[in-house]
Parts: C-alpha cells; structure tokens; sequence
C-alpha cells in the first residue's frame, strides 16, 4: 500500500509517501515499511502514527528542504534512520549510490541519479511492480522540476528525465510525484509529456 500522508496538508510541503507491505501498514515478513521524503512544515509523527507503529526507513529522493524538514522529528520517534544520495548532508544517515536497490514495501527499488533539479536528487524505480518514485524531477500533467535553485541545471534535468524514460518503458503503472498527484492513467505518457515540455520551454 503506498499512501501520501501529506495529501491533504496545507502548508508549503513536499509528498511523504508511506510504503507499508501489508494493507494495514503492519509489519509484513517479505516487505518494509518505508516512508519516501520526510515533507516539511507538518506534524508527520502524528500522521504516521495514524497508520504504523514503527518505520524501517525514510528514503530521500533529494535533501531540499521542502524534502527532509520533519527527518528529525522522525528520526527521534521512531528510531529510524535515512537513506538518500548524498551521504554528507545531516538528512542522510546512509548513502544510496545510482544503481544500489533500496527494499520498499515488497518491492526492489533501483536507485538512478537524477541531477538536474538538485545535484543529490533520486528516483527510485521498481521494474517488477511498475511504479516511480520520481521525487520533483517531474510532475502530473507535463511539468518538471525547477532548475533555477542552486545545483539546477535545465540541460541536466533533461538528461535526467531522458534517463527515466528509457528505463521505466511502457510497462510503468504508477508515477508517484514530490508535489501535487499522482499519476496512474497513462504514467508512461506523463513522463514523455514532461520530457517534451522540459526541452522546449
């Protein structure tokens, strides 16, 4: 089950998506319960105790802070620790390396890096059960993520999402975006839709 538990939060905050392995978020023996980006500005304990009684993981796609604001706060009550590319920034307890399988819910995630929007930025994708974790490389409706932040680069964000395209082929069922919904009509054509809007806009 992959739930958002900032879709109806109003203050200026990235998506979390909670990965549970079983429908009632319990702690499954073949999966982990994973949350995927921490968000910002909301009280995420409450809203994660609503649903698990423990975390395995929080996975990063990037560390801007829209991104990792509540890790501390997650951290603390869960005891839980933090994966993402860049080892070095104080959001990251472990480093993800392009190409290492991050273990999120019952499915292998491969990470691929990203750059573009930020220098650290991941996307997590599982091949078997068709779903992306496309953090804010691209968004629903043919929009893609900001390059005008520090680290951004328009040229490498189109290589990113190049990247992304070739990989997930036509078999993705779930694009799984940082902000606004989601996308589970057409996915495949989403992410082409944002790669044509990225190179000529």
């Amino acid at each position: 089950m992959i739930h958002n538990i900032a879709r109806d939060v109003q203050a200026f905050t990235s998506n979390a998506f909670l990965v549970s392995p079983e429908a009632r978020g319990g702690h499954g023996d073949d999966g982990r319960t994973v949350l995927v980006d921490a968000g910002a500005n909301f009280d995420a304990v409450s809203h994660l105790e609503g649903d698990v009684d423990h975390l395995d993981a929080v996975v990063l796609t990037h560390t801007h802070p829209d991104h990792v604001g509540n890790v501390d706060a997650i951290r603390e009550r869960f005891g839980v620790e933090t994966w993402g590319f860049d080892g070095s920034h104080d959001a990251v307890d472990n480093a993800v390396d392009d190409g290492d399988v991050v273990r999120i819910g019952t499915g292998d995630y491969r990470a691929l890096h990203t750059p573009g929007h930020a220098v650290d930025h991941l996307c997590l994708h599982d091949p078997d059960g068709g779903v992306l974790f496309a953090g804010d490389l691209v968004f629903a409706g043919g929009s893609f993520g900001r390059t005008d932040l520090p680290g951004g680069d328009r040229a490498t964000l189109v290589e990113s999402i190049e990247r992304v395209v070739d990989t997930v082929g036509p078999e993705l069922q779930a694009l799984h975006t940082g902000h606004g919904p989601s996308v589970v009509d057409e996915p495949s054509r989403a992410l082409e839709l944002s790669l044509q809007a990225a190179r000529t806009r």
